[in-house]
C-alpha cells in the first residue's frame, strides 16, 4: 500500500502537491508522452487555489490585509470560488464582481463559501470583449471604500508565487524534464508562473498559450463572443510575458 499523507490541521496546506498522470487511452497510438496535472484535486476543484493563497498570503506579509477587511475582485467563478474559500478560511469579507454570462453553478459555490455577489448582466448572456472590463471597472470602484483591497489578478504578481511551486512539482513528478507545457489564458498568471520554471531546466522547453477560437485576441487582436468560461478575457493579460512562450 503507497503511503497515505498524515492528516492535516489547516485545509490551506491541502493545496497543491497534486498528482501527475501519464495519459494513455485518448492520445494517438506513438505519440510523445503526454501528462496531465490533476489539479482537480485541490480543496475548490481548482488551480486557481494556489493563486488565491498567494494572494492572500503575500498581502498579508506586506501588511496590506488586516482584520475586517474586504477584499475585492472581478471574476468568472473558479478564481472567485478559490479567493472566496482562501478568505472564509482565513476571515476576510470577500465581494466579487461576476455576470450572468457564467454558470449558476459557478455563482452558487462562491456564494456557498461566503462570497457576497455584485453581478454585471450581460445583454446575451454569454461572455463578450466588453464584459471583463466592465466588471474590473466596477470592482476597481467598490475597493476605493475603507478597509477594501482590489485583488486585481491580471495584474497581481503574488499570483505568479503560488505558481511557480506548480512548475517546481511538475519538475519533480517528471525528473526527465519537460518538453512542452500548455495551458489556457484568463489572467495568463498560471502559465506564466510555470514557465518561468520550466524555461530554467536544463533541456529546452517549448511553451504553448491557447485561447478560445472564436475569441483569438492574442494572435489577432480581435475579440469576440464565446462560452468557456475563465479565459478569453477579450484583452492581452498584463502577466503575459512573451519572452515566456512560443505559441498561441
Amino acid at each position: 500500500m503507497a503511503a497515505v499523507p498524515p492528516a492535516s490541521e489547516d485545509v490551506l496546506d491541502v493545496i497543491g502537491n497534486t498528482r501527475c498522470v501519464k495519459l494513455r487511452h485518448v492520445v494517438p497510438e506513438g505519440c510523445a508522452d503526454v501528462f496531465l496535472k490533476l489539479e482537480s484535486l485541490n480543496p475548490t476543484g481548482s488551480y486557481k487555489d494556489r493563486m488565491a493563497r498567494s494572494i492572500v498570503e503575500e498581502a498579508e506579509l506586506r501588511g496590506g490585509l488586516k482584520p475586517g477587511t474586504t477584499l475585492v475582485e472581478a471574476t468568472g467563478g473558479s478564481t472567485g470560488s478559490s479567493l472566496a474559500f482562501v478568505c472564509a478560511i482565513k476571515g476576510y469579507e470577500f465581494q466579487v464582481v461576476c455576470s450572468d454570462a457564467f454558470s449558476t453553478e459557478k455563482l452558487r459555490t462562491m456564494a456557498a463559501f461566503g462570497a457576497k455577489l455584485d453581478l454585471v448582466l450581460s445583454p446575451t448572456k454569454r461572455i463578450t470583449p466588453d464584459l471583463f472590463p466592465s466588471m474590473r471597472e466596477r470592482a476597481h470602484s467598490l475597493a476605493q471604500r475603507p478597509d477594501h483591497y482590489f485583488v486585481d489578478q491580471f495584474n497581481n504578481k503574488d499570483a505568479l508565487v503560488g505558481y511557480r511551486i506548480l512548475g517546481e512539482e511538475l519538475l519533480q513528478q517528471l525528473p526527465d524534464g519537460v518538453d512542452g507545457f500548455c495551458a489556457a489564458v484568463g489572467g495568463a498568471g498560471m502559465i506564466m508562473g510555470v514557465a518561468k520554471v520550466l524555461k530554467s531546466q536544463s533541456k529546452p522547453c517549448e511553451v504553448v498559450v491557447l485561447e478560445p477560437e472564436a475569441a483569438p485576441f492574442l494572435t489577432t487582436g480581435r475579440g469576440g463572443v464565446h462560452g468557456i468560461e475563465g479565459i478569453g478575457a477579450g484583452m492581452i493579460p498584463p502577466l503575459l510575458d512573451k519572452a515566456l512562450y512560443d505559441e498561441v
